[in-house]
């Protein structure tokens, strides 16, 4: 059976129980089959976590888990990431999974690390066939929580020289998933010095916005 999702008295409490001895949430990131490298950016989660707790006062265990799109166990994460450069592939099954998953209270953050858009976007479309990915508004809340971004996401990486971009999807009034393109923030959440000529300032700003993805979902 699967265990309840998050409530919002839970939800709430996530902002205020840093003090407890024991974590009280996880984040997991999105494992999916077509040979696509779901296990890019292997130092953001870590570092974005550890950037949560600190500045917002969360209670994440301090590591990433890793959980497959179809399996069961994706409802037990209120924040989930995916990222790739290569291809991805959903099964009938495995975007069942995941409608149900977002439609129940979760939430995905896509994050392009370049080269994944041509996949990701079918099979998106496989999980909500009646959505169209539509670009957030620089005065959307979630470029205002506690960090303020008013000219929406920051740029880390140039690869092709276009503005970054973020999209929604939307759920009957809810953002369940939320894709960054051309922006590469996973990227910026790393280690400094994984990518040379990242800047302390650009990784900041990259955290920063995590922090307000973190902070609204958990209380939107």
């Amino acid at each position: 059976m699967r265990k309840p999702f998050v409530y919002v008295a839970a939800i709430a409490m996530l902002l205020c129980v840093s003090s407890f001895s024991e974590p009280s949430y996880k984040m997991g990131r999105i494992k999916y089959n077509g040979g696509g490298d779901w296990y890019g950016d292997r130092t953001a989660l870590i570092n974005l976590i550890k950037f949560c707790n600190e500045n917002l006062k969360t209670n994440f265990q301090p590591d990433e888990e890793t959980v497959e799109v179809g399996s069961e166990e994706l409802f037990n994460y209120p924040f989930t990431f995916m990222t790739g450069h290569g291809n991805v592939i959903f099964t009938d099954q495995e975007a069942k999974n995941l409608r149900k998953y977002l439609t129940g209270g979760g939430f995905l953050h896509i994050d392009d690390n370049y080269g994944f858009d041509q996949f990701i976007r079918p099979q998106m479309r496989k999980v909500f066939p009646e959505l169209e990915f539509v670009e957030l508004p620089v005065n959307y809340a979630i470029y205002h929580q506690k960090y303020n971004f008013p000219t929406g996401l920051p740029k880390v990486h140039e690869h092709d020289g276009k503005r970054p971009q973020g999209f929604g999807l939307i759920y009957k009034g809810r953002l369940v998933c939320y894709y960054t393109y051309q922006c590469d923030l996973g990227n910026g959440w790393e280690d400094l010095g994984t990518y040379p000529g990242d800047s302390q300032e650009t990784r900041l700003k990259a955290l920063r916005m995590g922090a307000n993805l973190v902070q609204y979902v958990f209380t939107k």
